[in-house]
Formats: structure tokens, sequence, C-alpha cells
């Protein structure tokens, strides 16, 4: 069951009457990105957007100086509305977070004036650093999401998905130690730290035939040795792995890890593997939010959305395993580019992401609407 049609028209309404409000703001954010845990103007604007228009907004918020909660009305059903606004290091707004963040503002605003006649209470949810360091699942762990009965956001995108699939993914962090000898004069003294990452390498390249398709192993070298006449007494690397399912993420991590271990043993090096930052799960949509939201970006001229395999990796994914969630994703450059690109950071900028920020608002309100109705 849906809305009658006047409600969504006037909650339509109120989000494009805040219409130039919302492309200010995403364009502010576009030309000041800010990276992960450092997102303190983006919070402090996209947080005064609220406060301005009657929210009661708690900033900084759950221990994070950049994350912050905004609430207005005190009805049985809640309703959060996820904003991200970190960019990437050198590419800036090149994921479009700044689109997501004036989205999620955009909705809020649009169901304000009707909170309490739906019986809503609308939080929306400040969440940094998903581009790395997993801040939604800081979050989660700081009881953000406490009674929390749906949450939303949507993502720019170079296709249109409304059944957004992502990865689980895991971080991990490796540190050889040696000893340092000189290689012509006493070599059988040292214990080389980069060859005990070379064959951790070698094993993880045999290892990967045996892994399904849809696991994965992909990391870089930061710091394997300062001259040739000297043996390493050091090493370090910083490794991702990917499956499609959080519940395979830890046998992958499990065999990632012995090979990590092996170069250690065959070396005689001692090795330090580490968790930089929480896992993120992979994305689970809600299936009553997901058809309320396709029949809502229907109604909007969306396009058609294609189906899709796992792709990305999303903080989202966490929340959707605790919270009934969606993510759509909203087609912003047609194919021709895609997130993490200097094209793509362009489009965040560009009338496609615009129309994608307002639709995205719009079918967030819309859908928050439906789910009161098919409640009551």
């Amino acid at each position: 069951m849906t809305a009658p049609p006047s409600v969504k028209q006037a909650v339509r309404e109120r989000v494009l009457a805040h219409r130039r409000e919302l492309l200010a703001l995403s364009r502010r954010l576009h030309a000041h990105p800010e990276t992960a845990f450092e997102e303190h103007r983006a919070a402090s604007w996209c947080a005064g957007a609220l406060r301005r228009h009657g929210f009661t907004v708690t900033a900084p918020a759950y221990g994070l100086a950049t994350a912050f909660d905004a609430r207005l009305g005190n009805g049985p059903l809640t309703v959060a509305l996820v904003c991200e606004y970190d960019a990437l290091p050198g590419l800036g707004h090149a994921c479009g977070h700044n689109l997501i963040a004036a989205a999620g503002i955009g909705a809020a605003l649009g169901l304000a004036p009707y909170a309490e006649e739906l019986g809503l209470t609308v939080r929306v949810i400040g969440a940094p650093a998903e581009e790395r360091g997993a801040g939604k699942a800081l979050l989660l762990e700081a009881g953000a999401f406490h009674g929390v009965d749906a949450a939303m956001m949507v993502h720019p995108c170079p296709v249109e998905v409304a059944d957004f699939r992502s990865f689980a993914l895991g971080t991990l962090s490796v540190r050889y130690t040696g000893r340092a000898a000189h290689p012509s004069l006493n070599p059988h003294e040292g214990r080389n730290a980069a060859d005990a990452l070379t064959l951790a390498q070698v094993a993880i390249g045999l290892l990967r035939q045996q892994l399904p398709p849809q696991w994965r192993v992909h990391g870089v070298t930061t710091a394997a040795g300062t001259a040739p006449n000297v043996i390493p007494d050091s090493a370090s690397a910083e490794y991702e792995i990917r499956a499609s399912a959080a519940e395979d993420l830890a046998e992958l991590r499990a065999r990632v890890e012995d090979c990590f271990r092996a170069g250690a043993l065959a070396t005689g090096c001692e090795v330090a593997l580490t968790r930089p930052e929480p896992d993120y799960l992979d994305m689970r949509s809600d299936r009553r939010l997901l058809a309320l939201w396709r029949a809502n970006a229907a109604a909007l001229g969306r396009p058609e959305p294609v189906e899709s395999g796992p792709f990305a990796c999303t903080d989202m994914g966490n929340v959707s395993h605790a919270v009934p969630s969606i993510h759509p994703v909203l087609d912003i450059t047609g194919g021709v580019c895609a997130p993490h690109e200097p094209a793509f950071a362009e489009a965040a900028a560009g009338p496609e992401g615009e129309r994608a920020l307002l639709d995205g608002a719009v079918g967030m309100a819309w859908t928050a609407v439906d789910l009161t109705t098919a409640n009551g």
C-alpha cells in the first residue's frame, strides 16, 4: 500500500522548495573536499542546514568528531536518512558524496512539515569516513542506529541499480621484522624482511587460482628496505580482501594471513598482522523498502534499473545487517565513467548529478511516507 498522492505531492513540493539551498550545499561540499575523519566543514554545513530548519542536532556525535545526529518529530516510526560527505585523497568528490549528503538532507526537509501527521520520527545521521575507516560500523557500535525502523541513502553511479549489492571487505596491515646485515660481508647473519614479503606475495598469487570467483585479494607494498647494500630488517604492506558475503570473509582472511605467516616462517622473520579498520559487510536490501523505492523511482521517471551482481563496498552494508535498509544507486554518467575517476568528480557537480540529488531526495522521502502507510 502506498500513501495518498496528495501527501506525496506535498512532500515533493517541500523538497523542491529547498532546491536552490540543496544544490548550493552540494556544490559547496564539492568545492571543499575533505577526506575520512577530516570532514569538519562538511559535517558543520550539513548539520547547520538541518538546525536552521528546526531539527534538533547533536554534533559531534557518538564519539566521532565529524559525525552528527539530527532529529525531528516524535512518531512511532523512525526513519534514518544517512549522509556521507567524505572525499577521496587527490580526487576530491570522485565518489559523489556531496550528492549523497544533500539528498539525505533534502529528503529530511521534505518530510519535516508532515512528520507529526505521518507518525514519523525523522533522523539524519551524518556518517563520516565511508571511503576509509568504516564510519558507519563505528556508529553502529556506538548505538547510533538504535531504535531505527528503516535506514536509507542513495549513491551516484554509472548505472541505475535499485537492489545494490556490495562485496564484504576486510583490511589487513602487514609488518615484517627481520635483522639487518651487510649483503656481502655477513649476509648469513641477516633475516630479510623484504624476502618474507616477496614469498608471501608469491603464495597469495598461487592461492588465487583456488579461490571462488567472487573472492578478491589485492594490496600494495609500503616499505621493503632503503638501500641495496643493506639486508632489509623491515617490510610492510597494506592489503584488502573481498568476498560476496560477510560469512566468507573470515575464511578468506585466515587463508591470506597464513600466506603472510609462511613468508615469516621461511625467512626467520617475525610478522605482525593487524586490522586497521572494521570489516565492511555486504549490502542486503530490505525487500519491502526496496519494492517501495522501485515504484517511487519509476514514478519520478528514473531510468529502468538493471540487475547487477555485487560490486564495490560500502559500510552501509553493516547498517543493513542490523536495520532494514536500502542503498539504491542512481546513474549520473550513462556508463561513461565510474566512481574514483576524475571524470566522475566532474559529473558529481554536473546536471545529471544534480538531477539524481533531487530525485534521490524525493524518492527517499516518498518511500518513508509509503512506509508509514504500509505500517498503518
